[in-house]
């Protein structure tokens, strides 16, 4: 794992699903509720290379987990991320309910205009957009309600995701 200062127990695994994600640890991280095991740090996503991440965000395997603020520039020194394909819907199992959504997002480098596309596959979740547009929120949960969790792994691995 790549956060050392976590005490966890030995063989400690972290391969969540898409709704465990979205429910046990984005929902509660944007309503300020613990999460018990807190194991993924914050982190300002694009001042980084996705190269430059390894140490910063939980490591699991090839994939890392971080909370990140969403925001439209998406650059960083070296390269852009840039969206592929369309919004998944990530659903409860239990009751079919729209939950969160999913992107998958890939990373090139050069100019937003003609960039080299890489290995590099970054997978954002956020929240359904009913989850943060109740008026019943205080407006500090509003402004946590962008944090998004995501995961970064080589496209090779994910052909069996998309």
């Amino acid at each position: 794992m790549g956060d050392s200062s976590v005490n966890l127990p030995p063989g400690f695994r972290f391969y969540p699903t898409d709704e465990e994600l979205v429910v046990h640890f984005l929902q509660r991280k944007a309503a300020l509720l613990p999460c018990h095991p807190d194991v993924i740090p914050d982190l300002d996503l694009y001042p980084y290379d996705p190269w430059e991440l390894d140490g910063k965000a939980l490591a699991e395997g090839n994939q890392w987990y971080f909370y990140s603020r969403r925001t439209q520039n998406r650059n960083t020194s070296n390269g852009y991320w840039k969206p592929m394909g369309i919004d998944e819907p990530v659903v409860n199992s239990s009751s079919s309910k729209k939950v969160g959504m999913k992107k998958y997002l890939v990373f090139y480098i050069g100019e937003d205009s003609g960039g080299i596309k890489t290995n590099w596959v970054m997978q954002e979740y956020r929240l359904s957009d009913s989850d943060h547009s109740s008026t019943s929120r205080s407006s500090k949960r509003r402004s946590h309600s962008k944090i998004v969790s995501t995961l970064f792994l080589p496209l090779h691995n994910i052909a069996t995701f998309l």
